[in-house]
């Protein structure tokens, strides 16, 4: 039974910074839902992409695997073509549940491992996913994060990147936090809730535009890349090799 997401429903005199530890563990599959507008599309998409581009005996990679819904959504797939799949997070609290959760996959061969994945090293892969993740990262490590995705997967191979995004127009970004508000008040969560979780995320998720994306995919070595699901301020990108 999913538990339901109730970490900022209290009032605190001190809001701390957002981390992935045993509470946020308990209760992501409820946050994410609530939160990410478009989020079972997303991993739908990371279906497809799958059955797309991972090849035969090659390895597909989820960093930032959270509780295993991107591996396996990969997992029909890698079992059909004989590939194997690698998930990467480094909390352990979400390392730990998502071993309980990636027992459900079946003649799929599945690496995961609690390190960072700035650590993680790359190679013969033809799809990887990154799914909120880079985000967390600071922007400064952001491009060899990515370029280190980039040479490690085979030529053709594909990289689907989704990550909430912000606006250089004032006026379009203050109208999709307050869509995205709406949102999540529409999912059950109260203003207090949305106050704090936005303060607890302030310093530790930081947003940047679709274009600032665009040319630091280019500029690593992808060849396509384009956006192929938006929802409001959060957007899945696909970048081929």
């Amino acid at each position: 039974m999913i538990q339901r997401d109730q970490i900022y429903s209290e009032d605190y005199d001190l809001v701390e910074g957002f981390r992935f530890d045993k509470g946020v563990a308990s209760v992501f599959s409820d946050m994410i839902r609530r939160s990410v507008p478009g989020y079972g599309m997303v991993l739908s998409l990371v279906g497809v992409l799958a059955e797309r581009y991972l090849q035969s005996g090659g390895r597909g990679y989820d960093l930032g695997a959270s509780l295993g819904a991107s591996t396996l959504a990969m997992a029909a797939a890698a079992a059909e073509r004989g590939a194997a799949l690698v998930a990467v997070d480094n909390s352990p609290s979400m390392v730990e549940r998502c071993r309980e959760n990636l027992k459900t996959a079946q003649g799929v061969e599945i690496d995961l491992r609690c390190e960072d994945i700035r650590q993680t090293v790359i190679h013969s892969a033809s799809f990887v996913t990154m799914n909120f993740t880079l985000q967390f990262l600071p922007i400064e490590e952001r491009e060899q994060q990515l370029r280190s995705v980039a040479e490690g997967l085979q030529p053709g191979g594909a990289l689907m990147l989704s990550e909430k995004i912000r606006f250089e127009d004032p006026e379009q970004q203050q109208r999709m936090e307050s869509l995205h508000h709406a949102f999540k008040r529409a999912n059950g969560y109260s203003e207090l809730e949305i106050s704090q979780k936005r303060s607890a995320l302030e310093a530790v998720l930081i947003t940047e535009t679709l274009e600032q994306h665009f040319e630091r995919l280019h500029g690593v070595g992808f060849k396509q890349v384009e956006v192929i699901f938006q929802t409001l301020n959060f957007v899945s990108i696909l970048a081929v090799r």
